[in-house]
């Protein structure tokens, strides 16, 4: 069978998932017969839910398009601004009410992505499996650090973080969802998830210590764990991080518009 050859060229972040040579730059993808864009895309490493759209020869295609002898590829990352118009994306317009599921690795970051406010479903025991279905079933997407999962072909949104520290995987996700706009601190429970409301002081006073009871008035529960919070001595460190990590991510927003 005869070897075809397509050109590809990867922008913006989808380079991260290439080898240092094929980097910002157009090069050769060989193949045989008539293989879907979606394929080689991935063959060459990047996983779909990262892919917003593809041209081909300067038009625009979906995942089940397939390669021809000569074609001119371009891919770009979801959320590229770009001044192209009349162009069919292929991800939905981003969620204004985002719900994520994080992988067995990221732990930290699903307690951070839960002070600001977001709805981040994590437990340390989701299988692959199981990850993939509660989010196909409640519509979330994955955040995770294993690229193979975001190849699975049933994961329609999902993100692999590129930095291993928690504090900049939260701004990351800000940055690349648009949610510095959205947060609001404090409005769920750190452990399970579940969204806390004020409370009366009397209805929980049996279960605070003396000393909290004494100095503290105004306290909040959790709908699903029970959980009681009030505005301690941690308050002020929290709700700092809070405000400094929605700044950065308001500004690396920015620049990654800027860059289209």
């Amino acid at each position: 069978m005869k070897t075809k050859i397509a050109r590809f060229r990867f922008y913006e972040e989808l380079n991260d998932f290439l080898p240092p040579e094929k980097r910002k730059i157009a090069f050769d993808y060989l193949f045989k017969g008539r293989p879907g864009v979606k394929d080689a895309i991935e063959a060459l490493g990047v996983p779909h839910p990262e892919v917003d759209m593809i041209l081909v020869n300067g038009r625009p295609v979906d995942f089940s398009y397939l390669l021809q002898d000569g074609d001119r590829v371009a891919v770009y990352p979801v959320f590229e601004a770009l001044d192209i118009s009349g162009v069919t994306r292929l991800r939905e317009k981003p969620l204004r009410n985002p719900r994520f599921i994080l992988d067995v690795h990221l732990g930290k970051l699903a307690r951070r992505l839960r002070l600001l406010g977001f709805d981040a479903r994590y437990a340390n025991h989701y299988s692959d499996r199981e990850i993939i279905e509660i989010a196909a079933a409640e519509q979330r997407i994955i955040l995770t650090r294993d690229r193979g999962l975001l190849k699975n072909k049933q994961v329609r949104r999902g993100y692999w973080l590129r930095s291993q520290q928690p504090r900049e995987q939260l701004e990351e996700v800000l940055a690349r969802f648009d949610l510095a706009s959205l947060a609001q601190p404090f409005t769920r429970c750190l452990e399970c998830n579940s969204e806390i409301t004020a409370v009366e002081k009397e209805a929980i006073a049996g279960q605070l210590l003396p000393d909290t009871r004494k100095f503290y008035r105004q306290f909040y529960q959790c709908r699903g764990c029970g959980k009681i919070y009030w505005q301690g001595s941690h308050y002020r460190k929290m709700l700092a991080f809070a405000g400094e990590v929605v700044e950065v991510a308001k500004v690396k927003g920015k620049r990654k518009k800027v860059k289209g």
